[in-house]
């Protein structure tokens, strides 16, 4: 063998279950904690009130996160009618606002409206820099913040419940499909003024991220009783590097391949490449991932290696 996998086996991806209360970072931080290792990160951050997927990458993992930052999301987004709120969400001060309630009937029609490819203003608490500094620091410093309009696209709405328990305060239940990026509770906001009412984000939990879905999440409490005896309790829960990279074409590379692959060399594999694609995995004959690369002049690049060469390697090759 002319290479060695590196680290103790804690290389992977964990999708958790985000209760609501902590911060993306306070479950970060417990992961790290439980798993004894610095390298630990996450892909997409879900606000402290939301719930739901959150994707956390371990060792290696740490590598890929960039192939997902431009993941589609799925959310189940609660709307409040009949009131505004400073941050387009519950955490903020809610208005309660003097006006006729929406029907079922005006919030359904209005949907369509919001769905393709829209340009949409992002809240002003928000993480967006302008000048320097944090949008949300500016509005709590009390400036008024004007956020440029993003191009966002919200691929599906669909109403799932209709609550009208207060008349005056109805209740809606919205599925969202749309790209990362979108601010789901500036899409409440928006369907509020659109339907001559109101509107904030009451509750939200995040169904899906890329192919991590709300069914493969481990809970808090189930990674602690995984690592009761220590963080190799984790290697179970950890799903592969290259979890939904499909599009990444596998490429075979041969032993003298390989070698060459773990020192960082280009290669121009012996099979010849499958299709014309941006990023390739590669995989040792024995079908582990070696690293993730990209094409040039029919050579192959490699971007992230996750295995180191051992002594005496074989000749380069390419």
């Amino acid at each position: 063998m002319a290479h060695a996998s590196l680290g103790p086996g804690l290389d992977g991806i964990l999708i958790v279950a985000k209760p609501a209360g902590p911060t993306s970072h306070d479950i970060v931080a417990l992961v790290r904690r439980l798993a004894a290792t610095k390298r630990v990160g996450h892909g997409g951050t879900l606000d402290p009130f939301a719930s739901g997927v959150l994707p956390v990458f371990l060792g290696h993992g740490t590598r890929v996160v960039e192939y997902h930052l431009g993941d589609r999301k799925a959310y189940r987004a609660t709307a409040c009618f009949g009131g505004s709120s400073t941050t387009d969400d519950l955490e903020g001060e809610i208005i309660q606002l003097d006006a006729p309630a929406p029907d079922r009937a005006a919030v359904e029609a209005a949907l369509p409206g919001l769905t393709g490819t829209i340009s949409q203003r992002p809240p002003a608490y928000s993480a967006i820099k302008v000048g320097g500094r944090r949008a949300y620091a500016l509005a709590r410093a009390g400036e008024t913040v004007e956020l440029a309009l993003r191009e966002v696209t919200i691929h599906s709405l669909e109403l799932v419940s209709w609550d009208v328990t207060d008349p005056q305060r109805p209740i809606a239940v919205i599925d969202v499909r749309c790209s990362a990026g979108t601010y789901i509770r500036a899409i409440a906001r928006d369907l509020g003024e659109m339907v001559g009412s109101a509107a904030y984000l009451g509750a939200l939990t995040r169904t899906s991220s890329g192919p991590f879905t709300l069914e493969m999440t481990t809970t808090l409490d189930e990674l602690r009783s995984a690592t009761a005896d220590g963080p190799a309790g984790l290697v179970p829960l950890l799903r592969p590097l290259d979890m939904g990279l499909d599009a990444f074409p596998i490429v075979m590379l041969t032993p003298d391949e390989v070698a060459a692959v773990a020192r960082g060399q280009f290669v121009r594999p012996a099979g010849g490449l499958p299709v014309a694609a941006e990023h390739y995995r590669l995989q040792d004959p024995a079908g582990l991932l070696i690293a993730i690369a990209s094409a040039s002049g029919g050579r192959l690049a490699p971007d992230k290696v996750f295995v180191t060469p051992i002594a005496h390697p074989a000749v380069p090759v390419g």
